[in-house]
This record gives structure tokens, C-alpha cells and sequence, in this order.
């Protein structure tokens, strides 16, 4: 810790003061993590043991979900546990410690969402170059950019704030530790750092988007050159991803892309895309994808066969 900082540890006021509320949300949000970490894990394992998914579009798809699992992580047991317990009490190394994970996992996935987007591009606007173009040594290329993306991205943010001065308090007015509540409780002036961090992580949001909806929208515009099987296959596929991608960075940009203030909003929507998101895209790709369904539906009966003749063939 900075010399300079008085502080050690941090408070957190959490979502609510109300022991009853709690409860109810300690009960809520462990049975989100739950499904989180169920849903995610199941498309990992369901990807890397089927033979039939081996496709630059799943490969990626299982590296999205490996990364919502430690992105979920890094902020949900800590509030869970301190919605258990009621002790809301973080120390300095721990804060910084999960303001670099929570950014390295979140900026990996804001560039893996990027590389998606083009791999669609290049499945339904260059079908002909498809396998030519997204080779399996391109996809390990492109996955490693992206977490060397998400690893500058967290270093630069974490760079900003860890030397600079803690005087106290030491309250921070949320359930993790977020960049502007932090920079509420530095002793100096915060307005070229808050400049910085909005830049950082604000701006890569809001052009990281854009570049989407524009490659979504050329993608949607070619769907015309195809049949009417291949047209709907593709409408199923681009939904899954604009959904995805519209209930991540709409909160994300809201956060991150305005002046360093906080709004009463903030906790609401740090939920939805620090827990609620991650839990709901496993949903969203299978439910909407019938391929996956059948592959999960079919390996997991295999197994349930495959243990029950086991269990029946044991002396």
C-alpha cells in the first residue's frame, strides 16, 4: 500500500442496511451465481467434449462463458458472503485486487464480443472463405488478444488509482469496489483521473459497440442473399449475440462513459451486469440455438446411460 494512505480497509454499505433484506438477497443472489456457474460450465464442457461443435463460432462461445465464470467470480462471493455474514468489511489489497480482476475479465469480454461479431461476419458474409479465413491458429491468435486486450485495460485502470492518496473516510457507498466510489475518498484532485478513467474504459465501450451494431447491421443487410433455411439459421445466431451485447454495454457505457459521478441507478445496474448478465447468457445461446440444445440433450444422455449401466454391472 502507497505510504501516503492512512487507510487499510474499506467499508462497504452493500446493497441494503435491512437484515431481512438481506437474507432474501443472500437466498437470490447465491441461486444466481448457481445457475451461473452451472449454465456457463455446461457450455464449456458441452463444447470442448462434442465432436460435432468444433466450429470457430462455439470455440469462442465456450471462451465467452469461461470468462463469465471467473468474471462472476471475482464480484458474486464477496457479495454473497457479505450479505450472509453482514461483515462488510474489505481490505485495500483486496479492493485493488478485485478492481483488476473484475476489469481484466469484463475488458476481455467487451474484445471477445468484437471478435464474435466478426466471426459471423466472415460465416455469413464469406461462407466460401469461411474455414480458409478462421483457422484454428487465427481463433488461439485472436482469443490471446483479447485477454492481453482485457489485461491493459485492467492494468491501466488499477495504474490511476492504487498510488494516489487515501486520507479517509473510507465508506464506499456500494458492493464492490468501483472505480468512482474510489475516487470519491482520494484526498487530491480527481478530475484529470476521472478523465482518464472514462477515456479508458468508458470510450472502449462506447467503440467497441458501435463497431458491433455497424458489423451486425452489414450482416443483417446480407441475410437477403440467403435461402430462407439459411436466412432464419442466421437471424437465430446474430439474436443470440445483439442480445447479449445490448444487455452488456448499455449498462457498461451508462457507468463508465459520463463524467466521474455516481447516481443512485449505479448499484441497480452493476447487478444486472455484474450478476445478472453472466447468468443469462448461457440461456440466451442455448435457448435460441438448436444445435447446442440437441448436443447437450444427447451427451448428458449418453452419460446418464453410460453411468446407469455401470451402476448396474458393479458387483
Amino acid at each position: 500500500m502507497d505510504p501516503r494512505n492512512n487507510v487499510t480497509y474499506f467499508v462497504l454499505l452493500g446493497l441494503t442496511q435491512n437484515p431481512k433484506e438481506q437474507k432474501v438477497l443472500f437466498v437470490l443472489f447465491f441461486l444466481f451465481y448457481l445457475l451461473t456457474m452451472v449454465g456457463n460450465m455446461l457450455i464449456v464442457v458441452t463444447v470442448t467434449v462434442s465432436k460435432t461443435l468444433e466450429s470457430p463460432m462455439y470455440f469462442f462461445l465456450a471462451s465467452l462463458s469461461f470468462i463469465e465464470v471467473f468474471y462472476s467470480s471475482s464480484i458474486s462471493p464477496r457479495l454473497i458472503s457479505d450479505l450472509f455474514f453482514g461483515e462488510n468489511i474489505i481490505s485495500f489489497q483486496h479492493c485493488m485486487i478485485q478492481l483488476f480482476t473484475e476489469h481484466f475479465f469484463a475488458g476481455s469480454e467487451v474484445f471477445l464480443l468484437l471478435v464474435m461479431a466478426y466471426d459471423r461476419y466472415v460465416a455469413i458474409c464469406k461462407p466460401l472463405h469461411y474455414l480458409v479465413i478462421m483457422r484454428q491458429w487465427v481463433c488461439i491468435v485472436l482469443l490471446v488478444v483479447c485477454w492481453v486486450g482485457g489485461f491493459l485495460h485492467s492494468v491501466i485502470q488499477l495504474s490511476t488509482i492504487y498510488g494516489l492518496p487515501f486520507c479517509g473516510p473510507n465508506v464506499i457507498d456500494h458492493f464492490m469496489c468501483d472505480m468512482y466510489q474510489l475516487l470519491k475518498l482520494i484526498c487530491t484532485d480527481t478530475y484529470v483521473i476521472g478523465i482518464l478513467v472514462g477515456s479508458s474504459g468508458g470510450m472502449i465501450c462506447t467503440v467497441v459497440f458501435l463497431l458491433l451494431l455497424v458489423s451486425y447491421g452489414v450482416i443483417l443487410h446480407s441475410l437477403k442473399n440467403l435461402s430462407q433455411e439459411g436466412r432464419w439459421k442466421a437471424l437465430q445466431t446474430c439474436g443470440s449475440h445483439i442480445t447479449v451485447v445490448v444487455f452488456f454495454f448499455v449498462p457498461c457505457i451508462f457507468m463508465y462513459a459520463r463524467p466521474a459521478k455516481t447516481f443512485p441507478i449505479d448499484k441497480s445496474l452493476s447487478v444486472f451486469y455484474t450478476v445478472i448478465t453472466p447468468m443469462l447468457n448461457p440461456l440466451i445461446y442455448t435457448l435460441r440455438n438448436s444445435e447446442m440444445t440437441n448436443t447437450m440433450k444427447n451427451l448428458w444422455r449418453k452419460k446418464v446411460i453410460s453411468s446407469s449401466k455401470e451402476l448396474w454391472h458393479s458387483p
